[in-house]
Parts: C-alpha cells; structure tokens; sequence
C-alpha cells in the first residue's frame, strides 16, 4: 500500500466529519468521530481502493452527485475526470438497469473547480438489492469527504397542475411507503457512527440548497415563461417512492396522488434515509389514472332488448373503445428519451448550484462549506 494510504491519511480531518444522519449541509453544531475500525471491514477497504486509484487533489470530494436514469451526462463535463469501477470497490453491487453505469467519476466542476464525484448508477432494491447494500455508496462517497450530496433521478409525474413532462422537481419531502411497511435502509443493528437509532426525517431535504437551486434555474433563465411553456420549467414537490419494479395501478395512482404527491419513482428515498440531500427528480412521463375499461356497461346493454344492436350498444361500446386508446403504458425508454432531452439544462443547473453554494452563497451554507 503506497505510504500516503495509510489509515490517518485515508480520510483527511477524519475526527471533523458530522455523523450522516446530520443534515446535509445544514451549518454543523458539532463534530462526530467516525471510528473506521469499528466499521464493517468493507468500509475500510473500499475507501482505500477507491484512493490508491486517484491523485491526492481528487481523493476528498467536496460534492456526491448520485446520476439517476439517463443522467448520466452530467459527469462528461467533469474537468480532469478518473472514473473507478465499481468491480473495484469492496463492497459496490453493479447496477442492472438500462441507463445505469457501475463506476464512480472523479473530477472539478464549474468555474470555481469544486472537486466532486458523480455515481454513475444506484442500485435498487427491485434488483434484489439489501437496502443496506444500496446506500452503502452514498455513505462511501461521505466518509470521503462528501460535504454535500445532490441525488437525480427520474419520476413519474402525478399532479399535472404543477408539472409536466420534462420539468425538474426539487423535493421538499418525501412518502416512503416501503419504510411504512418494514422497508427502511435503517432497520437492523445500527452503526452509531452514522447516526442516531431514531434519525428524525421532518427536515429531510435542505432548505438553503433548494435556495441556491432556484438562484441557478433564474440565472439560467430556466424559470421564464417560454422556457417553462416549453420544457415544465423547475418546481418544488413531494417525491413518493415505491419499491417496484412494476409501474403503479390505477388505483395506486390515485391513492398516491391523493396522499399529497406530486411525482413517483424506484429510488432515491433509501439515499436520502442514510444522508438527507438536495433531490432533483426529472418528470419524465405523467402518470395519468386513465378510466377503466368497465365490462358491466357493454354486457348490460348486449343484454337490454331496449338497446338490441341499435345506436345506443354502439355508443357504449365507442365510449369504452376511446378509453382503451386513451390509455398510456409507461415504458423505460420514455424514461431515457425525456431524460436525454434535459440532460443539458440538468447539468448546468447543477453545475450553477454548486457554484453558488461554494460562492456567492457560501455564508448561507455555514460550516458545511467554509470547513472544506
């Protein structure tokens, strides 16, 4: 193992990382130790192949950015870039979703060069995936330095009167079905080091990264009224997440909607439980509880000797015809077509964001920010 591996200089300022279960970025109002050894051996292991792979000036990510479906764009512009694979990290599953790479990319971004790190895709729990396993890189990605993470994924859109196709939605809270019913990343002996046994989740998504998004979307002009016409523009939403893989029912669709959320996915939440983030979830289809195709009507009126095979039996049967072609199947390219066609504002977006919150904002962002 080369000298500057060792286990002091593994993690720099090792006794000033925050527990991550600490807001993230929230000013920080006190230090936490992370004691490595008493860790899963994995933990230790992993950090040091992912270094040895890298030069010293990338070895401490300011910024994780988790790229969700057809995201993956947003580490080509890294300046300087070092992708590691996940094959050769202990402990990294390797993603099987389309759209989805296995590599951690290492470079700087924007003017200021931040120093960050793109997860060039997540696993999930569909995948057959422990829950454990899929935040396992996000708290990887913090033990090596990781200030701040920003996760993006790609969401079915259920409130058409705030969003549409293509807009991008930053979470301001999430429903977590699977964690209602027994499926929580947390559930098991807990690791004291990464936070409390009873993390509260009322503050989940960080307020003064929301702030330094919107500055971005208004810079960018991505929040003028053409570019909203045209694209969905930027909104702010509760995210649900739901374990699929099967895209929701009707009846799903409704009661989620109804529960008070605004987009729908696979992912992101388990993240989110582990180390509370700024989440962008790109609208990539709406999903539209269409009327069901009912049988009782056409049987009844075959059966009714007032209809017989006159006009009325053809306009019940024309009515449950135009359902049938109103339906909509969601599908995983639809997913990856919108995706690439945002891609570009999704960068640069994220790109201004870190800027400003390294810059301009700086202040705003306490500790968290100024101890980097």
């Amino acid at each position: 193992m080369p000298s500057d591996l060792s286990q002091d200089a593994l993690v720099p300022d090792l006794s000033a990382l925050p527990r991550l279960a600490d807001p993230l970025p929230s000013p920080l109002h006190s230090s936490h130790p992370i004691d490595i050894a008493r860790l899963p051996g994995s933990y230790y292991s992993a950090l040091v192949a992912i270094r040895e792979r890298l030069p010293k000036e990338l070895r401490t990510p300011k910024v994780a950015i988790v790229c969700g479906s057809g995201l993956q764009g947003l580490a080509e512009v890294l300046k300087d870039r070092v992708l590691v694979s996940y094959s050769d990290i202990d402990g990294f599953g390797e993603s099987t979703v389309r759209g989805h790479q296995s590599a951690l990319a290492f470079g700087f971004l924007g003017k200021n060069r931040t120093p960050v790190v793109c997860q060039l895709g997540r696993l999930h729990a569909y995948e057959g995936h422990k829950l454990e396993d899929v935040v396992y890189p996000i708290r990887i990605l913090r033990l090596l330095g990781a200030s701040i993470a920003i996760l993006t994924n790609a969401a079915g859109g259920l409130n058409s009167s705030l969003l549409k196709v293509g807009s991008i939605v930053a979470l301001v809270d999430h429903i977590s079905l699977p964690s209602l019913t027994s499926m929580n990343p947390l559930i098991g002996s807990n690791k004291d080091q990464f936070g409390p046994r009873f993390p509260p989740m009322s503050d989940a998504y960080d307020y003064p990264l929301r702030l330094s998004l919107f500055r971005a979307a208004h810079e960018l002009g991505l929040l003028e009224e053409a570019k909203v016409e045209e694209t969905g523009g930027v909104v702010e939403g509760v995210y649900a997440w739901v374990a699929g893989p099967t895209y929701e029912t009707r009846a799903e669709q409704r009661f989620l909607k109804a529960a008070g959320a605004d987009v729908v996915g696979m992912s992101t939440v388990p993240e989110v439980i582990a180390a509370r983030v700024l989440t962008l979830s790109l609208c990539t289809n709406m999903v539209v509880a269409t009327p069901y195709r009912l049988a009782a009507p056409v049987a009844k009126a075959e059966n009714d000797p007032a209809f017989g095979a006159n006009e009325g039996l053809q306009r019940v049967r024309t009515a449950v015809g135009e359902v049938l072609q109103k339906e909509e199947v969601a599908n995983h390219q639809e997913v990856l077509d919108v995706s690439a066609r945002r891609a570009d504002d999704m960068r640069t977006l994220v790109e201004r964001t870190i800027e400003r919150v390294f810059g301009e904002d700086a202040e705003e962002h306490g500790d968290i920010v100024l101890r980097n």
